[in-house]
């Protein structure tokens, strides 16, 4: 009887250890990928230090957008071409005046 008890334990206990080495296995897979994946993929910056770092995506999407209004705006509604181009220069000098008064955060 101690000896068929002896001998099941022993078949269990290497089941388990072919158990534990496939998972070490499976395991060491995945890390190495993991590893792989992230030395091969562009590290990107999250934040960068510059103007538009201050604003959010969200209010650049809005500045551009609004920006391209402005300027489809004076396209269509200004009929000298020489006044066009002097209010969208001057649209563009007066814009970051425009946004810092607008988003400033400060306050």
């Amino acid at each position: 009887m101690s000896k068929e008890r002896a001998r099941r334990r022993a078949v269990r206990e290497a089941e388990l250890a072919r158990e534990r080495a496939v998972r070490r296995r499976r395991v060491a897979r995945r890390e190495h990928r993991r590893r792989l994946v992230r030395r091969l993929t562009p590290q990107w910056r999250r934040r960068s230090a510059g103007r538009l770092a201050r604003h959010s995506r969200a209010e650049r999407a809005g500045i551009v957008l609004l920006t391209l209004a402005s300027v489809i705006l004076i396209w269509s509604l200004v009929d000298d071409l020489a006044l066009r181009l002097v209010l969208i220069v001057l649209l563009l000098l007066v814009l970051p005046a425009i946004v810092v008064i607008a988003l400033d955060r400060r306050t």
